[in-house]
């Protein structure tokens, strides 16, 4: 065979042969429940389909801490794509580091519920949940139905809030604040009654988190998402008590997206239109309790009972616009310190 002959043989060989597999990093949360489960119902069957896009789990600590790496890393990205809260996401959506999105080149958002999509056209809510009271059901009768119940001075040193840049602290005083003032946004009443909270707190930053300090009889009553409440409920057997406050309840978005000059966008894209899609939605909320965004998902109820799709959960959900929330953020922040942390117990 002259060379000329091999050359061309190989070369059309070569452009025959599949596309080596392209693989997207996933940045989400690092804990055990999160990173666990997420893998199993989402990644790992998304990596079975085969084909020429796969992904592989980045575990971080915290939205902040994600924040943290993308900025660091902006002119030299090496995740693909970040799931973070909402607040967090807002953020790195003005400050460039995450893409825009439509249609177009993400069809899933047709499908989308409203809630669910970025004002500012930055990527969409992969899960809901919503805020709840975690409790000791051993040591609490009758059940709680009040956040006011955090006040009664038998807890003292019993109580763990997550206060501000926190989600939950800006959660609970939006949600106290339109119980007490009917507009979310005015915080002056509930931060009265945050006050008179702060004596009965051990901790505004529970560690590792409420429900595990909860269970090793260090707090009575802690600060918390649904979804992860419900995980403990299972399997502690009942002992983790989940409270839906009577004041209301506020959603809890984690928004999915794709990182500003992702090195692998093609494999990103693939695997945010799967994590989007019905039957992700469906395996997920069923197995850790998340909420869906795909209105298209079925999921049983049983399990759409114990999420933010729950009817009892949806009447009571109030208002929170998160990207307002932005705005209060920071002032919101420093009143927890000045007028909650300071007060708190000793």
């Amino acid at each position: 065979m002259r060379r000329g002959t091999r050359w061309l043989l190989a070369a059309t060989v070569l452009a025959s042969s599949p596309a080596a597999a392209e693989t997207a990093t996933v940045m989400a949360y690092s804990d055990g429940p999160f990173q666990d489960n997420y893998t199993a119902a989402v990644l790992t069957p998304f990596n079975a389909q085969g084909g020429g896009s796969q992904a592989e789990f980045h575990g971080s600590g915290s939205s902040a801490t994600m924040l943290g790496e993308l900025r660091t890393q902006k002119t030299s990205p090496q995740t693909d794509v970040v799931i973070m809260d909402t607040t967090t996401a807002a953020i790195a959506c003005a400050e460039g580091l995450i893409e825009k999105v439509t249609p177009e080149i993400l069809p899933e958002l047709t499908d989308l519920d409203p809630q669910a999509k970025d004002e500012n056209g930055c990527g969409p809510a992969v899960t809901f949940d919503h805020f709840i009271i975690a409790y000791d059901a051993k040591a609490v009768s009758p059940v709680p139905t009040s956040l006011l119940e955090l006040k009664d001075p038998k807890w003292k040193g019993r109580v763990g809030l997550s206060a501000p840049p926190n989600i939950q602290g800006l959660a609970m005083t939006a949600i106290l604040a339109q119980a007490e003032s009917g507009d979310w946004h005015k915080g002056d009443k509930a931060f009265d009654t945050l006050r008179q909270m702060a004596p009965n707190v051990q901790s505004f930053d529970p560690q590792p988190d409420g429900y595990t300090l909860i269970l090793n009889n260090t707090l009575t009553f802690a600060t918390g998402w649904n979804a992860r409440a419900q995980l403990f409920h299972d399997k502690s057997q009942g002992r983790i008590g989940v409270m839906l406050p009577s004041e209301g309840t506020a959603l809890q978005l984690n928004m999915i997206n794709l990182v500003k000059g992702a090195p692998h966008r093609a494999a990103a894209m693939a695997f945010m239109r799967y994590a989007l899609s019905p039957v992700a939605q469906k395996s997920f909320t069923e197995r850790m309790f998340y909420g869906p965004t795909n209105m298209k998902a079925e999921i049983s109820p049983e399990a759409a009972a114990r999420t933010s799709a729950g009817a009892e959960v949806k009447a009571k959900i109030i208002p929170v616009d998160w990207n307002a929330m932005v705005k209060l953020r920071d002032a919101w922040t420093q009143r927890w310190r000045r007028e909650v942390i300071s007060a708190g117990g000793r």
